[in-house]
Order: structure tokens, then sequence, then C-alpha cells
């Protein structure tokens, strides 16, 4: 993995030097509330509903195993024991006090990580595949040019105060596991031999995502060399930082812009201000060379592989005792993926146990182990996928059985990945101050009434998101299932959405009618699910038997009982 240079380390070195200055002045209060708001924002900072949430950054979901045992520690001595993973692949501390947040940086800065552009109108995290690297399906690993866009962007002067906050996800397999077109800006990474010689390049997507104008990105440009990222993507944010709207918070996105202005002439645009700029950059040479690509890449080759064969399906398994068999190889199906390197395999840690913490969070003891499972199965490194749970990309087929045995130890191995109780969901009204109403009630008594493995296994993939507000962090617009929290009244009450979709068929959901209370949401599940198997053809996805048949019968199911409750919230 990337390993800091004297440059990396003195710019977090003197960033925590930095804000420990600013806190201190603005405890002895000479920096006014209003004035401090923009510098801790600048260093993931924010002001929740109980307490401080600080917001670190872990670019492109990478992490090391020495890395998770700060963050276990950061838990341990300054928060309440336990952290969240979110859907960008940051991690936030929920409950850290003012004064002690410039020695987080710095414990932080030690491993060579920070909080810097995890907040604010700025390009925050760059994202991308969990599998980056290991995946069957890759053609390319995007983590060089993740790396290589994250120097770039990172306290960018031009970037630093744009018309509203900016999202990158960047891809370079068949399969999007980034929800590529949800994003502000998605990269595709390719290698095609027609096109510049088969050298890397990539295809732009523009002025997608959630929140409370769902839009899907739209193509704006295909095969351009990875060489002119730089000016192509400054070209493109001068546009934006030019014609967005800022004077309307909710009009500002970049997607709103690409609406108004229609794909075709914000390419238009771009491609305007690029030509000035690439005849620019050639002369000043900012956009990367081979000897950056070199420096970076370096870091991303293939670790210590053993010369192993490929175990068969049925030789995995067979290590197992009777009595284990039937558990491992439920495990084996959902949570363990194909390798490019023969003999391995990528495991999913699941962080959604049934019914017991929030999904996503994870106990310092949980990240103490799961270090030490990275350190003696997968060289160290481990993962951070955007539906919240955490991956060993570089695990022997046959050591699978002994992870299995020890990740069950620490509640992470529930083989439930892709399934309903795989739920994706913010932390809410709990803890967030910008929500409507609470998330984490809601996935806890949905995990409750499907708690039955095997009528889950006979559900098969369905995904189902949760967000707490229209700013749509749980990503409620491409799950299967959507659940949106709104307030009415002062009330807590609950939105539902289906079709929605990520990956290479991504689509956005419909709100089906009229929203519930929270007591009804695990009987509205329950009939929308009853509707699912009742109509399915064999091995049919739930998302294709709701496209097959439309929303009518879904929504009928769902309204049956409407009325019949009492309003009611949930434990």
């Amino acid at each position: 993995m990337y390993k800091y240079d004297h440059i990396d380390q003195t710019l977090v070195d003197q960033r925590v030097i930095q804000f420990r200055d600013q806190v201190e002045r603005r405890l002895n209060g000479t920096i006014a509330e209003e004035e401090f708001r923009p510098l801790r924002l600048q260093n993931g900072l924010y002001h929740q509903r109980h307490a401080y949430m600080l917001r670190v950054a872990i670019p492109y979901g990478l992490l090391s195993a020495k890395q998770l045992r700060t963050l276990a520690f950061i838990a341990d001595k300054y928060d309440r024991g336990y952290a969240h993973f979110t859907t960008r692949q940051n991690i936030q501390f929920n409950w850290v006090e003012l004064e002690q947040t410039p020695d987080i940086l710095a414990e932080l800065a030690k491993v060579e990580m920070h909080a810097i552009q995890t907040s604010g109108n700025c390009i925050r995290n760059i994202t991308s595949d969990a599998f980056a690297g290991v995946a069957a399906d890759e053609y390319i690993d995007p983590r060089p040019i993740c790396e290589l866009l994250r120097q770039w962007s990172t306290l960018h002067p031009e970037f630093a105060h744009l018309p509203r906050k900016f999202k990158f996800a960047i891809n370079g397999a068949k399969e999007d596991r980034t929800v590529l077109l949800c994003h502000d800006v998605g990269i595709e990474l390719k290698k095609d031999p027609n096109i510049n010689n088969g050298e890397l390049t990539a295809d732009i997507y523009a002025g997608g995502g959630m929140g409370r104008t769902p839009i899907l990105g739209s193509l704006i440009k295909q095969g351009l060399p990875w060489q002119v990222l730089p000016s192509y993507l400054t070209a493109l944010l001068r546009v934006y930082n030019r014609f967005g709207r800022r004077d309307n918070l909710y009009k500002a996105r970049i997607k709103i812009l690409v609406k108004s202005l229609g794909p075709e002439e914000f390419a238009r645009q771009v491609e305007g201000e690029w030509a000035y700029l690439h005849n620019e950059a050639k002369q000043s040479k900012d956009n990367f060379t081979k000897y950056e690509w070199e420096r970076v890449a370096k870091h991303f080759t293939k670790p210590a592989y053993q010369q192993l064969n490929t175990m068969s399906d049925e030789a995995i398994p067979a290590a197992a005792t009777e009595a284990e068999r039937g558990a491992f190889t439920r495990w084996l199906k959902r949570n363990v993926k194909s390798h490019q390197v023969p003999g391995y395999a990528s495991v999913i840690l699941s962080l959604k146990p049934h019914g017991t913490v929030a999904p996503g969070d994870a106990t310092s003891a949980q990240m103490n182990a799961i270090a030490d499972l990275a350190d003696q199965y997968s060289f160290g490194e481990l993962r951070v996928t955007h539906e919240q749970n955490l991956v060993l990309a570089d695990v022997e087929q046959s050591k699978l059985l002994e992870l299995w045995q020890a990740a069950k130890q620490q509640h992470v191995a529930l083989p439930n990945i892709g399934l309903l109780t795989d739920i994706i969901a913010c932390p809410g009204g709990d803890f967030c101050s910008l929500a409507n109403a609470k998330s984490l009630p809601i996935a806890k008594a949905i995990q409750e009434r499907f708690d039955d493995l095997d009528y889950l296994f006979d559900l098969g993939d369905i995904s189902l998101n949760i967000s707490g507000c229209i700013n749509s962090c749980g990503h409620h617009h491409v799950g299967n299932i959507g659940v949106l929290g709104v307030d009415k009244d002062g009330e807590e009450w609950y939105q539902i959405t289906l079709g929605g979709e990520q990956g290479n068929d991504a689509s956005i959901g419909k709100v089906i009618g009229p929203s519930f209370y929270a007591n009804e949401i695990p009987d509205v599940m329950t009939s929308l699910i009853n509707v699912y198997v009742e109509q399915r053809t064999t091995d049919e996805p739930f998302i294709e038997t709701y496209r097959r048949l439309g929303v009518s019968p879904f929504k009928e199911a769902a309204y049956k009982n409407n009325g019949k409750h009492s309003k009611g919230a949930l434990a």
C-alpha cells in the first residue's frame, strides 16, 4: 500500500500543529464559533446531535493492520470504544471532545492518516473498488490513479471553496462496485487495444448524485489518456466553479448544473476550457508523467503470494467437520469472492450482526482482532466497502476454515453479504443533527424480523438501504428497497422506494406512496417480500421481479394494513 514520503508526512504533521492552535484559540475564546466552524470542517470535525464527530479518510478504502489498531486505540481513549464505517470509505468517531481532537489527529498522522477534506465544499475522500488489485474481473488496478488524484486534489487551492461538496469514484473492473454513476464525477478506467494504442484511458461520467435530487451521471468523455486527467478534471471543476449555483444550497451540486445545461452542453464547455488548459498544461508539465506513475504504482505491486493450486468448490468445505460444514458452506457462498491468483480468495467480514449494533459499527476489540486476522491471513492489509463491511483481500483458500472459525469468535462471520439483512444505514437521528428520523432502530427491527438464515438464503440477493434524511448517506435511492426517514409536523415517518440498484445496471428507486410510522416498517417489509416470494420465477432476483411486475402488486401489499396500526416508534 502507499507509503507517505516526506512531503505527505510534513503536510499532515503541519496540519496537526495548525489545528491545535486553532482549537486552543477557540477554547480560550479568541475565535468565535462562526469563525472556527470552517476551520474544524476542513479537518473533518462536525458538531452533531450529542457531541463532536470526527470523520477520518480511508483513501480508496485501503487500511493496514497497524492503522486499524490505531483507530481502535482512538476509539478506546477518545471515544466510547467503537467507531462507524461509512458508505464513502471513511470512519467516524461520534463522541470526541473538542480539546482532544488535535491529539487524535496527531495519532492519525503517526500512521499516515488524516481527516483533511472529509467535510466542507471541496473534493472529498476519493473512493474505489474494495477489491481493487485482486478482483477476478479487473482489467486495471485503479489504486495508482486514485493515489495520484488524491495527491492532486489534497489542499488544491483552486478547489477549496467549491459551490458544494464534490465526490469522485474510480473503477477499473468489469463490474462496478463503486456506485460510480451516483458520484459528482465517476472515472471508469480501461485498457482497450483499439483506443490510445491499448494504453490506460478513462471514461468520465459527470453529474451523478443522490440526495434531494437523485440523478445518475452522464458520460461526457471517452478514452481520455490517463496522463491528462489533471488538466481535464481541472477544466471540469472550473466550469462547475464558475457556473455552479452558489445562491441556493439545494441546487449547488454539479448534478443540477449538468441537468440544467444538458450533458452535451456541459461537456462542450469542459472541452473548451480543457482545450486551453491542455495546451497550457503541456507547457507547464502539470499533467501526470510516467515518472509520477512509477513513483506511486510501485506501492501497489502484488504481495508475496505462494505458488498454490486452486482448490475445488468441493475441497474447501470438505476440511470442515460434518457439524460445521453447513454453516461454513453458507459463509463460503456469501462472504468469499474469487481472486486473480490461484489458491487465494477474498473474504468479506460482515459488520451487520443481527439486531445488536448499528450497521457498519465495530468495537475496538473487534478492530484489534480483525487487525490480527489481517496480519495472520492477508498480508497485514484490509479494505473498507461502501456497503459498510470489511474485506481481507488475500486469503489462502486452504486457510479459509480457520479464518471463518476465528471470525465467528468476533461476530463478523455472519453469512449475510448481499442478503436482506446486509443493510446499509446512516447513523440517522441517534447521532446526526441533520437527520429527520432514526435509522438504526429501523435496521435492527428488520434484522430481527428476518433473522432466519434459511429464509434469507432462499430470498437471495436483495439490497435494503436506509437513510435518516434526504441527504441520502444511507444510499436509499439505489437500494432494491429503500427507506427514507422524513419529518411530518415533528414526527418521524418513513417513505419506501422500490427499484433502486447499484452497479452496472444502476437505477434510482421510485417512491411507492405515503409514508409509514416506524412500527409499521417490519410489516411493510414482510408484505413486500411476500409479493416477491409469491410472484418470482425460478432464480429470479427481487429487482428483476420488481421490474417485470412493476410497482402495483408491491404497493397494494404494502398498504393493505394502512391505518390499522397505531402510530409509534421502535425501541
